[in-house]
């Protein structure tokens, strides 16, 4: 008795090592719930808001609130189009396209780096072709968006290319003040370019699958007590069986199909 209560004890404590796992899962599948519905909520809030000038998002030392992420801004100035970059292996068109980047001098005296749209690879490293950017005083309008983070394996670019939107890379690329706290999506130019670049798709909003599998991950660690419970249970029969407390039960029942093949064998013999 005492070594099936040690056996018990034990498949207890992996029913609740296996709980304690699926209850981290579940918390964490909550948390990625809860962020993704406040991204949509965001995208919401600011996608089609009226543009504001950019001074009034961003202060004059780039200070950005993340809260105005996707919120369109207004800039009149300039393109540094001496200092225009690629940042390589964006997925576009069904490819992996290059973005356009081209630092911009607002008349408040920041300089913000203008995604201005995406062109398809070329035969070689770089695209064949890259339209220029309007010269002159131009007005853009575009969405404001947080800087990405360095590509985890530590991959480079070639030179006038960048691997991602880091933008304090950018800015030791470019070698100018630029803000590092947020750059933009193209929306509009004016006047515009001689071509156009391909533009960006909508922000979806499809919450994903994070609250289900929430929900299934504690479903599992109620599956895995009932489990244990069933084998416990199984073991206890078994015991009382072998005790002759229980009557044994057959290890194997025959179909009314079988039974009814036997009876007409017997039938063609005789």
């Amino acid at each position: 008795m005492s070594q099936r209560m040690l056996r018990w004890g034990a498949y207890l404590l992996v029913a609740i090592g296996f709980a304690v796992a699926c209850a981290f899962l579940s918390d964490w599948q909550f948390d990625r719930n809860e962020q993704r519905t406040t991204q949509i909520r965001l995208v919401e809030r600011n996608y089609d808001a009226a543009p504001v000038p950019v001074a009034e998002l961003i202060d004059p030392e780039g200070g950005f609130d993340p809260e105005d992420q996707w919120r369109p801004v207004e800039l009149r100035g300039e393109y540094l189009s001496a200092d225009q970059l690629l940042v390589r292996n964006r997925p576009h068109g069904g490819t992996s396209a290059f973005e356009v980047l081209v630092p911009f001098r607002d008349v408040s005296g920041l300089v913000l780096l203008v995604d201005r749209g995406w062109v398809p690879p070329g035969d070689g490293d770089a695209p064949d072709a890259v339209p220029a950017p309007p010269e002159g005083e131009v007005t853009v309008i575009m969405r404001l968006r947080e800087g990405e983070s360095l590509p985890p394996s530590g991959r480079g670019a070639p030179p006038g290319q960048v691997p991602t939107i880091h933008l304090p890379t950018v800015a030791d690329a470019v070698g100018s003040d630029l803000v590092t706290g947020a750059y933009g999506q193209l929306i509009s130019e004016q006047p515009a370019g001689a071509e156009r670049l391909g533009g960006f798709a909508s922000p979806t909003e499809d919450p994903g699958p994070h609250l289900s599998y929430a929900i299934q991950w504690i479903i599992f660690a109620v599956m895995g007590f009932a489990f244990i419970g069933y084998v416990i249970r199984i073991e206890i029969v078994k015991a009382k069986e072998d005790a002759g407390e229980l009557p044994v039960r057959s290890r194997r029942r025959r179909d009314r199909d079988a039974d009814d093949e036997d009876a007409l064998l017997d039938t063609v013999q005789r």
